[in-house]
């Protein structure tokens, strides 16, 4: 008897409450905010991504403006966007140069109009499980690295979360897979889901580590481990997985479908099609791609650094 296929979610059903909420937010300002994205390199993805921020935003109410740029004058653009009081919210379209003074350009943007949440202040607080700014205050929320945010999200939607377990333990006992580990999504988002309660198994070239939540609840940390081979293989962890998540920047790349258990949930957040079509007859649910998702949250980011900022200005004059 054959299995019925699992169902395909786009990532446009599950962006509309959050573009809903961004278009309410907004109809509550006395200004309409703008974010500036640079783009410094040639790469078609980018251009891609870029277009779709720039039509979601318009669409939402946001004022977008492109930036293209030399590699080399990017930073002066960078510094100047900084001082500028119209501009609310800044991107960069990465990779730059594709090494780490890709990593000094996601430094110089200011932590106040960082929208995708790269500074090294807020990949502190989320590898410390620090979700405010101002404690003991507590009224100006952390910024999350979007795409990690927004899979987040995603998971949420799609009932992975257990909405009866009490915050921060919601994906108790489930075990999440995550076949990318750089530093913009693969290792924020492996430490988002074991901060809530997950055994996440990061995978990149080199080896497998296991993510988990501390049991220091002061420290708040989660836990990372290097598995040797003996305790894992991708052939043997896979298919114990509720969650299989890939982001391989490769065309050429493909994650074995017989590794999915039939009912697993599949997510791609690479600009490339990392499964192939046969995924779906063992996916339980199969996400194809998160871009939509991805620039819903971006766009909210930018309203929480809004939020933000008065807040700071009405605690200064008070």
């Amino acid at each position: 008897m054959s299995r019925p296929a699992g169902r395909t979610i786009l990532a446009s059903t599950i962006a509309k409450p959050y573009q809903e909420e961004v278009i309410a937010a907004v109809s509550k300002l006395s200004f309409r905010p703008t974010l500036v994205g640079f783009l410094a390199n040639d790469d078609p993805a980018a251009r891609m991504y870029a277009n779709w921020t720039g039509k979601t935003c318009e669409s939402l109410g946001f004022t977008y403006k492109l930036v293209e740029t030399s590699k080399n004058d990017l930073e002066t653009s960078l510094i100047k966007a900084n001082k500028d009081n119209d501009v609310n919210g800044i991107m960069v379209y990465f990779p730059v140069f594709g090494d780490k003074q890709d990593q000094y350009l996601q430094q110089l943007i200011s932590p106040e109009k960082d929208v995708e949440g790269l500074n090294f202040l807020y990949y502190h607080n989320l590898y410390h499980n620090v979700r405010f700014l101002d404690p003991p205050h507590n009224q100006q929320k952390s910024i999350i690295p979007c795409t990690p945010l927004a899979m987040v999200k995603i998971l949420e939607y799609l009932g992975v979360y257990n909405n009866i377990l009490h915050y921060g333990n919601r994906l108790y006992g489930k075990k999440v897979l995550i076949v990318n580990r750089s530093e913009v999504v693969g290792r924020p988002l492996a430490a988002l889901l074991a901060n809530d309660g997950a055994t996440v198994y990061s995978v990149d070239i080199n080896n497998i580590q296991q993510f988990t939540r501390g049991d220091d609840l002061l420290e708040r940390r989660h836990l990372v481990k290097d598995l040797n081979d003996d305790e894992s293989s991708l052939e043997k962890l896979a298919p114990q997985c509720d969650v299989i998540i890939t982001g391989v920047p490769s065309e050429s790349y493909k994650f074995p479908t017989e590794l999915v258990s039939h009912g697993t949930v599949v997510i791609n957040f690479s600009s490339f099609k990392n499964f192939n079509d046969d995924v779906k007859e063992r996916a339980g649910l199969y996400v194809p791609s998160i871009g939509k998702v991805t620039i819903a949250i971006l766009l909210r980011n930018l309203l929480r650094l809004i939020d933000n900022k008065q807040i700071r200005l009405q605690t200064e004059s008070a």
